[in-house]
């Protein structure tokens, strides 16, 4: 039975086969041997040499697809491993049949680093600096500041001594003013300032001459305030002052004589006289005192500056509530401010 059993061993596929052995000498073997016949069909159990070798190239072909699906399987657990991760090591695959086909030794070939995905964590801080943020321009126009419009102009006379300002709108007119002597005819100049409408509102004299009388007055004094740019020869200061004048008897101090009448005394009968003027300090008095002068003496002559009323009312205010509401009006202030403008150089 030995050699039965060993014929039927060689040919079994699945058994062990002695390492020395191999397909050539097996068949040798079996053909040479003693014969044995059976009726379990022989020629299933006996398997050709060329079905060994197509069983090899199975065997071969299958651990070569496994060793690239394990390849496969490296590559793409590092494509979601971290940046540091490094590359898989080579897998070498061993058959376990003996005398395998040529072994296969499979090494990855290297890849490119993967970028980074938004899970992985850099180790390092970047380098790059980050871009700087220029804000953006600004979209609304720059503010421009208004046009400053002239509001006053300078009138200048003719000897460039006496200087004053008016309004815009308003305009000056000249003539030749009083003078006692042909040597002072060429420096009397009269300045007659006229509104927006032509109306005078305002005579200014500059000259070398004086006249005027003056009388007892209840002067009740509305506004006042000093010119600074005038100074009299005297060194006084100069003020504007708009006043109501209530005129006054004036005593008699006279020796009596036959039929001399009794004298009066107290304020006259007749309306307030309304002066706005520039003048003396000494010649701004509250309550009773002398009407005065508004002539003030500069190095060059006289200087005279005066508010002109309307001719054809008297007074020039109904009441004196209405002369102080008049005050509040930009006519008022527009004169007011000619004579504190006065500038003598």
């Amino acid at each position: 039975m030995d050699p039965i059993k060993n014929l039927v061993a060689s040919t079994d596929p699945l058994a062990n086969e002695p390492a020395e052995l191999n397909a050539e000498e097996a068949l040798a073997r079996m053909l040479t041997g003693p014969r044995v016949f059976s009726d379990n069909n022989p020629a299933a159990a006996v398997v050709s040499l060329e079905d060994r070798r197509r069983r090899k190239a199975r065997i071969a072909g299958g651990l070569l697809l496994g060793a690239a699906a394990v390849t496969a399987g490296v590559l793409v657990a590092a494509n979601f491993g971290p940046l540091t991760t490094a590359p898989a090591p080579a897998v070498s695959v061993t058959p376990t049949e003996a005398n395998p086909s040529p072994s296969v030794s499979l090494t990855p070939t290297p890849t490119a680093t993967p970028s980074a995905t938004p899970e992985a964590t850099p180790t390092t801080a970047p380098t790059q600096a980050p871009t700087p943020t220029i804000p953006a321009a600004a979209t609304t126009a720059p503010v421009v500041p208004p046009v400053q419009v002239p509001t006053s102009q300078t009138f200048t006379f003719p000897d460039g001594h006496l200087s004053f300002t008016y309004s815009v709108g308003w305009s000056v007119k000249t003539e030749p003013g009083p003078y006692a002597t042909e040597a002072d005819k060429a420096a009397s100049t009269i300045a007659k300032v006229l509104d927006s409408s032509g109306t005078e509102v305002a005579v200014i004299f500059n000259g070398n001459y004086g006249d005027g009388t003056g009388g007892l007055v209840d002067r009740t004094i509305l506004d006042r305030a000093v010119v600074p740019g005038v100074r009299a020869t005297s060194g006084e200061l100069v003020e504007f002052g708009f006043s109501s004048y209530q005129s006054q008897y004036v005593p008699y101090e006279g020796p009596p004589y036959e039929g001399m009448p009794s004298p009066q005394t107290g304020p006259v009968d007749g309306p307030p006289t309304y002066i706005m003027d520039a003048r003396l300090s000494s010649e701004l008095k509250a309550g009773l005192s002398s009407s005065g002068t508004n002539q003030v003496r500069v190095p060059n002559g006289i200087m005279s500056a005066y508010v002109q009323f309307d001719a054809t009312k008297n007074p020039a205010f109904a009441t004196p509530a209405a002369a102080k509401s008049w005050m509040g009006t930009t006519q008022y202030a527009q004169l007011k401010s000619l004579l504190l403008s006065l500038s003598y150089k």
